[in-house]
């Protein structure tokens, strides 16, 4: 029983996950109807940094090798 309600809480949490990148990539996508200026190079910035934290966190990886890999 509790690895069933492990795997529910997972999925849920994995399509709240997935919501989220659609709601990023729609709020990206408003974001960028603006006039471009450095502001808004600074949002991109702050979200950039935050995605790099995240996937280096789910992927064990460090930051700097992740850095690296966008850098290519």
């Amino acid at each position: 029983m509790q690895n069933n309600d492990a795997r529910e809480a997972y999925n849920a949490r994995a399509n709240d996950i997935a919501r989220l990148i659609d709601v990023l990539q729609m709020e990206l996508d408003k974001h960028d109807t603006f006039t471009p200026s450095w502001g808004k190079v600074g949002d991109l910035g702050k979200v950039r940094s935050d995605l790099i934290d995240l996937v280096a966190f789910m992927s064990n990886v460090d930051r700097e090798n992740i850095e690296a890999f966008l850098a290519e």
